[in-house]
């Protein structure tokens, strides 16, 4: 049987530091195994496409370790050059490796490395109105929140099992309605929301299960939009959104599709936070002539799940 190799991309700043200290067991259990390993450390997003390039190129499973950021912003690159990627889960949220099910002790990550199956998955193209695109592993969403992933970035004071569910009641407390223009595969609504999520994968926020139907190779998006309602009512419905039992709210509609286009702003004409899989993607833009777009990108990428 061929040895496979494997090219590490180190996000070091992940989990608080956190990426590290996975990594140098990780390696070393590989090597052990008699498998070739390179670890790069980095945390720039724009020297990412360069040793992806460098890594597949020379055969390397991509290996992406670190946050569901660090991972999209591997995903694409690895995607656009046919290569293989595998992720190692040492962020905050880790929302998309939940969603596949990667373990996280050493043992069983080096047999899924060495040996697991390929596996190929959705990705999502986010496209703003000034032209610029990104791609994206997990989902992209626009409202409250993104001002909760706002909140998170600021609560490294907080314990990390804290800081999302923080978040999420002072995000929701202080929200302001979306006034939006959705339109799913050419089908157009208006909504005064509190939030709208374009889903890939089931699960954001470290372990909410936003969009519970979701799966990853389906060829579709699951789009969750959460009608505006009190803050109090928002925050008590906030446990349902663990398990997924938010859906079946009244204030609640699940939509699926292959292409979304979303517009709108804040209720008073404040712009509308963007965010997709932790990280900041700027403001919704505001009128429906040039929108925010999301495409499926089906089977896009072969990954070690």
């Amino acid at each position: 049987m061929t040895t496979r190799s494997f090219a590490f991309l180190v996000n070091p700043s992940s989990g608080g530091g956190a990426a590290p200290r996975v990594v140098v067991p990780l390696a070393r259990a590989l090597r052990e195994a008699g498998a070739e390993v390179e670890v790069t450390y980095t945390t720039s997003a724009a020297e990412t496409p360069a040793l992806v390039e460098a890594a597949v190129a020379a055969g390397a499973v991509v290996v992406s370790v670190g946050g569901d950021g660090m991972l999209s912003s591997v995903a694409g690159s690895v995607a656009s050059l046919g290569g293989v990627l595998a992720m190692v889960p040492a962020g905050r949220g880790n929302d998309f490796a939940r969603m596949l099910e990667i373990p996280h002790d050493t043992a069983a990550q080096a047999a899924l490395l060495l040996s697991g199956a390929e596996r190929a998955i959705d990705l999502l193209r986010v496209t703003q109105a000034d032209g610029s695109s990104y791609v994206v592993a997990g989902s992209v969403y626009a409202g409250v929140d993104a001002r909760a992933a706002e909140i998170v970035d600021r609560s490294h004071w907080l314990p990390s099992k804290l800081q999302y569910p923080y978040a999420a009641v002072r995000a929701l407390a202080t929200y302001r309605p979306v006034e939006c223009v959705l339109e799913v595969d050419g089908v157009r609504t208006e909504h005064q929301a509190a939030t709208v999520v374009v889903a890939n994968s089931s699960f954001y926020g470290k372990g909410m299960a936003i969009a519970p139907a979701a799966v990853v190779d389906d060829g579709l998006l699951d789009v969750v939009v959460i009608e505006a309602a009190s803050h109090l009512d928002l925050i008590r419905s906030l446990p349902k959104v663990y398990d997924g039992s938010h859906v079946a709210l009244d204030e609640v509609t699940v939509l699926t599709g292959r292409q979304v286009r979303l517009s709108g702003r804040h209720r008073g004409g404040a712009a509308v936070p963007v965010g997709a899989d932790g990280e900041a993607l700027g403001a919704l833009p505001a009128g429906a002539d040039l929108p925010l777009t999301v495409e499926l990108l089906p089977g896009a990428v072969r990954v070690l799940a």
